[in-house]
This record gives C-alpha cells, sequence and structure tokens, in this order.
C-alpha cells in the first residue's frame, strides 16, 4: 500500500471509490478540471495491484484578494482499507503539497454538523480546527462547519529548503527550455478541448453538493 500523485489516468477509478464511498456524485468533467488544474495536490492510496483504495481531490482557492490556501474538496477510502490510517496519510501529502507548489498559509474544508464522525477525524485525527458555522449551507437546508488548518510549519520548511538550494547557488542554474510555460499551454489546450476553461468552482463545488460533506470515517 503507497500513495501517490493522481493522474488523469486516475480520475475515473477515483470518479469510482467516491461512488462507492460518499453519496455525493461529481461530473467527471469536475474530476479533470481538478486534474489539469492542480496536477500537483490530488493523490490516491493504491494496493499492491496498483487499485486505487482511497484518494483526496484537492485544489487552490482562487480569490486573489485572499492569503493564498488550498482546499479539500473531496477525501475517501473505500471502507475494505480504512483504520490503516490512509485518510491521514492523503491529506498529509496533499497540505504538503499546497504549501511547497503554491505557498498556502492553510487549507480548508467544510462538514456538516450532525457529522460527528466525519468531524471526529478532522479534530482528532488531522487537527483542523473549526473557523466558523456557515448556515444553510447544504441544498438541504443543514449547516456546515468551516473548518482550517494552517500549513505555517510546512511553509517554514519549504523556505528553509529553498534558502539551501539557494546557498549552493542552484539557484543560478538556467532551464534548458521553458517547461514550467509549456506545461501551463498544455494544460489549457486540455482545459479548452474538454469545454472547461469556464468552469466556475465554485458552482460545481461538490461540497456543497454532497450530502455528507468530504468525510471519510477511519
Amino acid at each position: 500500500m503507497h500513495i501517490r500523485c493522481a493522474t488523469t489516468s486516475d480520475l475515473i477509478n477515483m470518479q469510482h471509490c467516491n461512488l462507492l464511498c460518499l453519496p455525493e456524485n461529481y461530473q467527471m468533467k469536475y474530476y479533470f478540471y481538478h486534474g489539469l488544474s492542480w496536477p500537483q495536490l490530488s493523490f490516491v492510496a493504491v494496493d499492491e495491484k496498483e487499485k486505487i483504495c482511497g484518494y483526496v481531490l484537492a485544489k487552490m482557492e482562487e480569490e486573489p484578494d485572499e492569503v493564498p490556501h488550498g482546499h479539500i474538496t473531496s477525501l475517501a477510502v473505500k471502507r475494505s482499507h480504512r483504520r490503516l490510517g490512509l485518510a491521514k496519510k492523503l491529506m498529509d501529502q496533499a497540505s504538503r503539497a499546497m504549501a511547497e507548489s503554491f505557498s498556502a498559509k492553510y487549507v480548508s474544508l467544510h462538514v456538516r454538523i450532525s457529522n460527528r464522525a466525519a468531524l471526529s477525524l478532522y479534530t482528532h485525527v488531522l487537527k483542523f480546527q473549526i473557523d466558523d458555522v456557515e448556515p444553510k449551507y447544504y441544498a438541504d437546508g443543514e449547516d456546515a462547519y468551516a473548518m482550517k488548518k494552517h500549513l505555517n510549519h510546512l511553509s517554514d520548511e519549504t523556505e528553509d529548503t529553498r534558502n539551501f538550494i539557494n546557498s549552493l547557488g542552484m539557484d543560478q542554474i538556467e532551464p534548458t527550455s521553458n517547461g514550467h510555460q509549456e506545461e501551463e499551454d498544455d494544460v489549457e489546450e486540455q482545459l479548452e478541448k474538454l469545454n472547461l476553461t469556464d468552469v466556475d468552482p465554485n458552482i460545481c463545488d461538490p461540497v456543497v453538493l454532497s450530502s455528507t460533506g468530504p468525510e471519510v470515517v477511519e
């Protein structure tokens, strides 16, 4: 059993895992929106046969005036692989990727106030804190806890690593090609093919559509 970064070829099986574990169903284009826009942030737990038994789907919030922060869209582990600590490992990987790739200062999520099992997981195991209560957040009128976890310790580690690299003079090495720009252009091209360039992430937020919020009970 190991955790790795999700690829576009994993998205269908991530959706299948979601259907098995959670009541909310998401259109495949929403998975592609995450996978192509933030390929560093979503992770899968796979067994020895490379079959997906859990996943975390994550993104960066895009409000330009706010402190950079990530958001957990969906988290699930198949019942047959629960109580192995996979949820924590998936969340830790996603959180670290947010801090390292986008300098995220915290990560957020929402959960129903009635979902005590998920709330216990987030507070006691994953160390999230309740930040606010959002009235009638869900479609059926139930309130949601808005939760967050600060990533300052990860940001500090990332900054230390960058400073160490700079001290070695590695920051002076010029790339042989503009790989980052080519990657961005490729993502934009794929989004256009999928007709996702105008997708509003707030409209498609599966947490809002969910009857339970993003959760996994281990």
